[in-house]
C-alpha cells in the first residue's frame, strides 16, 4: 500500500472526526508512518480540505448513494482520489484510481472497492471541466466553485458585496506564500537574503513591510541554520503589519495579552530594539513556554510571558502600549487553515461578546496616554467593526487614533480601523483598531 496516501487518508479522517487541526494532525501521523514523501501528503491532506466542498459535489453527481450514506474512511478515499483526478496533473490517472481502491482493502472496508472503482473511473471519464450550479443561484454558484460553506457566502455578500467576495473566495484557495519576519536585533534584510540563497533558499522582499521577506524552496523551516540562529521567524504580512501600526517605540512598557506563539511579540521587541519591555501572556502554561522558547532562540530578552486569563485577570494601569489580539473565528485564516471551513455558524454566536469582554479588561492595562490595539484574523464585521464600535461607544476613557500606513482600504472604514484582505494585501484576512486612552 502507498503509505503517502494511507497517511494522507488517515489524517483527513482525523480531522473530520475528531475536529484535530490538520497541521497538527499531520505531524502526529507524518511521525508516525513516516512516509517517503511527506510533502505530497501535505499537498493531498490541504487541497482536500480545501476543495472538499467541490470535491463532494463531484463525488455525488457520480454516486448511486447520497454522501450521507457513504462512510467515512471511504468518502475521504473517493476526495483523495477525486482530487488527483481534478487538480494535480502530474499524477496518472490510473495511480490515483488504483491506489484508493487499493487503500480501502487495506483500511479494511473492501466491500467499498468496487464503489470506489466505479465512482472515480466516472469522474475521471467527466473530464476536470467541473459542471457548477447555475450563476443565478448566487450562494450556491459560489459555495461549489470556491468551496466554501453557504453561511459563509452569505456572510460576506452581506459585508462586502458579489465581486469583491467572488475575489475574496478566489484567494482562498492555494497555498499562501511563507513569510518572515527579519530579526533586525541580529541581521538585515540584505544580509539575511544572502544566507538563505546560500542554503538553497529563494528570498524576495515583501511588497510593503521593509523587515519581511517571502520565501521559496524552504524545506522544513525549522532545518534551516538560519533559523536555527535566531535570524528570523515566520509570520504573516498581516500580522507583521499590527505590530507596525501598534507603533511601540524603545524603551516602552507593552503588553501582549493573548500572545502565544508569540510572533506578535517577537516583532514588537524588534521595534523597541530589544530595549523596554514586553510583557507577554496567554492563558495555558505550556503556550506561554513556547513565546520563552521563541524569545530565547530570537535573543530577545525584553520578552517576558506570563500566564494570565485576558478576559478576567486582574490589570493595572502601566502599559504604554497594549495588543489585544483575541481568540476569533479565523475566517481571515482559511486558506492556512482550511478546516476553519467546516466550522458551524453557532460557534461564531457568543465570539463578540467574548472579544468585547477581553478587550474591556485589557483596556484597564493601559495609562493616560496610551495606546491600545484590538486586532482579529476574522473576516466579520460583528467580529471587528461592531465590537471596536461598541468599545468606543461604552468606554468614554478612549478615543480613537488614525492608523498612519497608507494602506488600500475596503468600503468605508473609520480612520482608525484596518481591514486586510488576502485578494487587496496579498495577506491574510486581518483586522485592527486603534485607541487611545485619553482618561
Amino acid at each position: 500500500m502507498d503509505l503517502n496516501r494511507k497517511t494522507a487518508y488517515e489524517v483527513l479522517l482525523d480531522v473530520e472526526t475528531n475536529q484535530s487541526y490538520s497541521n497538527l494532525a499531520l505531524n502526529n501521523f507524518i511521525e508516525k508512518n513516516r512516509p517517503e514523501n511527506p510533502a505530497f501528503v501535505r499537498e493531498l491532506v490541504y487541497g482536500v480540505l480545501e476543495r472538499r466542498i467541490t470535491l463532494d459535489s463531484v463525488i455525488a453527481t457520480h454516486s448511486k448513494l447520497r454522501l450521507s450514506e457513504i462512510e467515512p474512511l471511504t468518502l475521504n478515499c473517493l476526495r483523495v482520489g477525486a482530487y488527483q483526478l481534478l487538480y494535480l496533473d502530474r499524477i496518472p490517472p490510473s495511480a490515483a484510481v488504483n491506489e484508493a481502491v487499493r487503500t480501502v482493502k487495506m483500511l479494511g472496508n473492501a466491500k467499498s472497492a468496487g464503489f470506489v472503482n466505479a465512482v472515480l473511473h466516472a469522474i475521471h471519464r467527466s473530464g476536470r471541466d467541473i459542471v457548477f450550479p447555475p450563476e443565478k443561484n448566487k450562494k450556491t454558484h459560489l459555495s461549489i466553485k470556491y468551496a466554501c460553506p453557504q453561511w459563509i457566502v452569505r456572510l460576506w455578500l452581506s459585508a462586502y458585496g458579489p465581486a469583491p467576495t467572488e475575489r475574496l473566495l478566489a484567494s482562498m484557495l492555494g497555498r499562501p506564500p511563507l513569510t518572515i519576519r527579519v530579526n533586525t536585533i541580529r541581521t538585515s534584510v540584505d544580509a539575511l537574503s544572502e544566507r538563505l540563497k546560500a542554503e538553497g533558499v529563494t528570498a524576495r522582499p515583501h511588497r510593503f513591510l521593509p523587515d519581511a521577506l517571502e520565501l521559496e524552496d524552504t524545506g522544513a523551516v525549522e532545518k534551516l541554520s538560519a533559523y536555527r540562529d535566531g535570524l528570523f521567524h515566520v509570520q504573516d504580512g498581516a500580522s507583521q503589519m499590527c505590530a507596525r501600526i501598534l507603533n511601540a517605540q524603545p524603551g516602552e512598557r507593552v503588553a501582549d495579552v493573548c500572545a502565544a506563539p508569540g510572533g506578535k511579540t517577537f516583532t514588537v521587541a524588534q521595534y523597541m530594539k530589544n530595549t523596554g519591555r514586553v510583557d507577554a501572556y496567554d492563558l495555558y502554561p505550556q503556550r506561554s513556554e513556547l513565546i520563552d522558547s521563541g524569545a530565547a532562540r530570537l535573543g530577545l530578552e525584553v520578552v517576558h510571558a506570563f500566564t494570565r486569563d485576558a478576559q478576567t485577570g486582574d490589570a493595572e494601569p502601566v502599559y504604554d502600549r497594549v495588543l489585544c489580539d483575541v481568540p476569533c473565528s479565523g475566517l481571515g485564516i482559511m486558506r492556512r487553515k482550511p478546516e476553519i471551513r467546516y466550522k458551524s455558524r453557532e460557534t461564531l454566536d457568543n465570539l463578540p461578546d467574548l472579544q468585547y469582554s477581553i478587550l474591556r479588561n485589557t483596556s484597564k492595562m493601559v495609562k493616560v496616554g496610551g495606546t491600545l490595539l484590538y486586532s482579529t484574523c476574522a473576516l466579520n464585521p460583528a467580529e471587528n467593526r461592531a465590537v471596536a464600535d461598541r468599545f468606543l461607544a461604552e468606554n468614554t476613557g478612549f478615543a480613537p487614533v488614525p492608523i498612519a500606513p497608507n494602506m488600500e482600504r475596503f468600503g468605508d472604514e473609520p480612520a482608525h480601523q484596518l481591514t486586510l484582505m488576502p485578494h487587496l494585501h496579498g495577506t491574510d484576512g486581518f483586522f485592527v483598531a486603534l485607541f487611545r486612552r485619553i482618561s
